[in-house]
């Protein structure tokens, strides 16, 4: 009988195929306690564990280089990085020591202990880079107990991959050519199994809780990487259904293809600037292949993260010039560092906190530690003779905060001076507007600056009192609420009566329904995924400003998300049927 079930969509496409079902390890580690003359054998065991996990960790990191480039083999510098961490093999040691117990219980103490800190942690990314963690705990144990892991590795025909979770090593060493599409219990947008199945160009969905104990191998499945949805045992009725849905996909991925090297600009000559969101610059070329006009977010956290030391002046600056260069002529906004006490930098002495998405991150941390800060400015202040180079400040909250950050920027840029350092000297300076307080004297903020980016990931939460990774409320997270949609008019507003420029780079910006409204709010910029920018390129020339402005205007007045989302579903006239991409019905 036909089985629905709705999850996140990770990967576009659609596909039915057979299902390969990976079951997840449940390893029961018994307490074992050793005496005294048995710790030496259980740290020379410890020690092969992980001298065999690092050889696997490198095989699986050469080969997936080989098969889909350098930028996903990263991956397993996170892994390795793990294994070297003197913090976490030195827990393992003391509890083997101290305690008097084997290494597979004293390693799987640690690694529960360390999961439950990963729960509370509210960063949907570090969130799922925990699956690193629990990858590198697992293969530590297999090599411990001298268990042979199922793998897919020996595939022989084309499945689909049905699992709680697939781990890095998992997509690594699985034949890509026999892998048709992915479906997880867990995982987000950005987790290992989404970046993998867009490297591969497969369908997936993920975070669907609890498929796995509702398919067998075999199966027949059918996956909607475009809505979210996965169907076990569709009748005859959907699967023919699907076939039309999967036709008219395929010739509407053609007709964005066509849209790529066209200038994002309404069918009234309106234009604005299309950018792309990356994590590093090897994804820039990809950006630019996607029709991006340059990139509106370069997130430096990479940089910090996975690593037992914090990165040099002349390590960041190569990277920030390298980017530069490879954007060329084009815009490129760098954010500082946007981190905080709930990200795991074991190398930084930040004492652990109760709300850590509501305490010392981003600016603040930034403004906390300045010998940090400066280091980072002066490396993109440098990198900036190499392109067009814009800085941005994240998590603003009031004037004298960015008043703060502003000094200490033009004493980094004095030293340049002193110093006789090249560097952009009408280079821009922007603020992420990501907090209520930032969003309402954004009139104030904007005679600071020389742009805006609206975060809207972080504002929508924060505005309406809503965790975006907590299951139980999600649906309170409402980008369409009266007061986001008001907040956004100010802030766009107060923007251009400065005389500045406002982007937006949070998701907002990639859904089909929501590019209409903040077309017709004004918005100059749409910073978005990757996969996404042909779509809202598209959207964006289906359309005429004129249009956007009067939709926008009608629902000012309205009082709920569902009239406003209602008016605008009734009023696209002119806007391609988006539904097949992103779920929301605009017929």
């Amino acid at each position: 009988m036909e089985n629905n079930f709705k999850g996140i969509p990770a990967s576009p496409g659609i596909i039915s195929g057979k299902a390969f079902v990976i079951d997840r390890d449940n390893f029961v580690i018994e307490k074992k306690k050793i005496i005294q003359g048995q710790i030496k054998n259980e740290l020379l065991r410890l020690n092969r564990a992980v001298v065999n996990t690092k050889r696997e960790i490198f095989e699986l990191k050469e080969r997936l280089s080989k098969e889909l480039g350098d930028s996903e083999a990263r991956i397993f510098d996170a892994h390795l990085l793990i294994l070297e961490d003197p913090v976490f093999t030195k827990d393992i040691i003391d509890k083997i020591e101290k305690e008097k117990l084997s290494a597979e219980y004293a390693l799987s103490e640690i690694l529960e202990k360390t999961a439950l800190v990963f729960e509370k942690i509210n960063d949907i990314y570090l969130k799922e880079r925990s699956a690193d963690l629990k990858d590198v705990g697992r293969r530590l144990i297999h090599n411990l107990l001298g268990y042979k892991k199922r793998t897919i590795s020996e595939l022989d025909k084309k499945v689909i991959i049905i699992a709680h979770d697939i781990s890095p090593s998992d997509t690594a060493s699985m034949k890509k050519d026999k892998v048709i599409g992915f479906a997880t219990d867990i995982g987000g947008q950005t987790s290992h199994t989404a970046i993998i199945a867009r490297s591969l160009a497969i369908p997936a969905v993920v975070g669907l809780r609890n498929i796995i104990g509702s398919v067998k191998t075999g199966d027949e499945v059918l996956i909607d990487g475009n809505q979210g949805i996965v169907i076990i045992e569709p009748s005859d009725k959907t699967l023919k259904a699907y076939q039309s849905i999967k036709k008219k996909f395929q010739v509407f991925e053609k007709e964005l293809k066509k849209v790529t090297k066209l200038p994002a600009e309404t069918q009234d000559g309106h234009s604005v600037e299309l950018v792309g969101n990356i994590e590093s610059p090897e994804e820039i070329d990809t950006v630019l292949a996607h029709g991006g006009e340059g990139i509106g977010l370069f997130r430096t956290e990479f940089l910090y993260l996975n690593r037992n030391n914090l990165p040099t002046e002349e390590e960041q600056f190569e990277v920030y010039k390298k980017a530069a260069e490879k954007v060329g002529a084009r815009p490129i906004i760098i954010r500082t560092l946007d981190i905080g006490g709930d990200k795991f930098i074991s190398y930084m002495d930040i004492s652990p906190e109760v709300n850590p998405f509501l305490g010392l991150r981003a600016i603040r941390l930034c403004l906390e530690h300045p010998e940090i800060f400066k280091v980072q400015l002066r490396a993109i202040l440098r990198a900036s003779a190499f392109g067009q180079i814009k800085i941005m400040f994240p998590m603003i909250s009031g004037l004298s905060q960015l008043k703060e950050a502003k000094r200490i920027l033009n004493e980094v840029k004095e030293g340049l001076e002193k110093d006789k350092i090249g560097y952009d000297k009408d280079m821009e300076l922007g603020v992420m507007v990501e907090t209520p307080s930032a969003a309402v004297i954004a009139d104030i903020l904007a005679k600071e600056v020389d742009f805006f980016s609206i975060g809207t990931n972080d504002l929508i939460q924060y505005t309406l009192a809503v965790e975006r990774t907590n299951e139980k409320i999600a649906y309170l997270y409402e980008p369409l609420h009266p007061a986001i949609i008001r907040l956004l008019k100010n802030i766009i507003d107060a923007g251009h009566k400065e005389g500045i420029w406002v982007g937006l780079c949070g998701e907002m910006a990639s859904i089909p329904l929501f590019v209409i409204i903040l077309l017709g709010m004004g918005l100059d910029e749409f910073s978005t995924n990757i996969v996404s920018l042909p779509l809202v390129k598209k959207i964006i020339r289906s359309t005429t400003y004129r249009d956007a402005k009067i939709l926008v205007d009608n629902i000012m007045g309205l009082s709920s998300s569902v009239e406003i989302r209602k008016y605008i579903q009734d009023n696209l006239t002119n806007v391609i049927k988006e539904e097949l991409i992103t779920g929301e019905k605009t017929k």
